[in-house]
């Protein structure tokens, strides 16, 4: 007896292992009355009061309650407090049971540094909205890799936009958070490899996702469809960092990859000769399809994902669709 729970013990986990997190595991949508926090895990937040409190108001028109880290604005040259400082806000935020959703005011660069030191123990029990983008991949990846939902979307640095460019910004973010629908259209992009795909995104900032690499926090891409955005690296980097994923193993198996935003790409001395459309479909396999300008990244215009959640995309010649499954 003992043989045969072991050996259907090992069926269960090569399953597993062949298929990938069957089912991730989602925090409950928020409500009026519920809780906020707006910490700072990564860079500084100089001369940002404004922005911070601006926040504070968009959420607390929702009908929400926002309770500000004790940390947020204390400066450690390029971070916002100390490891140990930015490690209380987000840890408190974790253990407090009336606060549903975190909420980080900016990227920056910090994220990695406290990873390893947070307690998971009480959010395991009670999960809870990590939400932001950028430097916020390394906490995105992290618990994707643990089965846990998170939510890329808008940070209050967001805010500094003009309002007219991220109407739809905030709109999908108010609706990420209460759980309604997520459905975009957005034009197609003739480097688009058309089709139609269905499975669970993950990804991120691709520079965070190439630091994560060989540490427990690198994610699970078979059986996924992969989101990438960057910023502010040479066509050279860029290329550079893809291929690292490419060796090890992110796109063997998964079900397509949506770019979002590439923005500010800086300009080499020596021509790279392609455009960055070209450059990601010589990376990627040719079997792969691909979706090209999804409003998502470092740009005003910047559209929530679930990641974790199943999707359905569409990718056709003028108009391509992207619906992420209710729960």
């Amino acid at each position: 007896m003992k043989n045969k729970l072991i050996i259907f013990t090992f069926f269960l986990l090569n399953i597993t292992s062949s298929f990938g997190q069957e089912k991730f595991i989602k925090p409950s949508y928020l409500k009026v009355g519920d809780t906020v926090a707006i910490v700072a895990p990564a860079g500084i937040l100089k001369n940002r009061e404004t922005t911070i409190e601006n926040a504070k108001i968009l959420l607390e028109s929702w009908g929400l309650k926002v309770v500000i880290g004790k940390n947020v604005f204390n400066q450690n040259n390029h971070f916002a407090g100390t490891d140990d400082e930015r490690l209380q806000d987000f840890q408190e935020a974790l253990d407090d049971p009336t606060i549903k959703a975190i909420w980080a005011a900016r990227g920056g660069y910090g994220s990695v540094r406290i990873l390893d030191k947070i307690n998971l123990s009480k959010f395991r029990k009670k999960p809870k909205w990590i939400v932001g983008y950028s430097d916020i991949t390394a906490f995105h990846n992290h618990l994707n890799s643990l089965g846990f939902e998170t939510l890329h979307a808008m940070m209050p640095t967001s805010l500094e936009e003009k309002p007219e460019e991220i109407i739809e910004t905030i709109a999908s973010f108010k609706k990420a958070l209460f759980g309604e629908e997520l459905r975009y259209e957005i034009p197609s992009s003739k480097y688009n490899r058309n089709a139609k795909i269905s499975g669970e995104i993950v990804g991120g900032n691709l520079s965070i996702l190439m630091s994560m690499l060989c540490s427990k926090s690198q994610l699970k891409t078979d059986g996924k469809i992969l989101f990438i955005e960057e910023i502010g690296e040479y066509e050279y980097a860029i290329d550079r960092m893809l291929q690292s994923l490419k060796r090890a193993g992110y796109f063997k198996n998964v079900k397509g990859v949506m770019l979002g935003n590439f923005s500010k790409i800086r300009k080499n001395s020596t021509s790279w000769g392609s455009t960055i459309e070209e450059l990601i479909l010589d990376v990627l396999p040719k079997e792969i399809p691909v979706l090209f300008d999804f409003p998502a990244g470092h740009e005003a215009d910047n559209r929530a994902l679930f990641f974790g959640r199943k999707v359905d995309i569409t990718i056709q010649k003028d108009t391509s669709i992207v619906v992420f499954h209710q729960k």
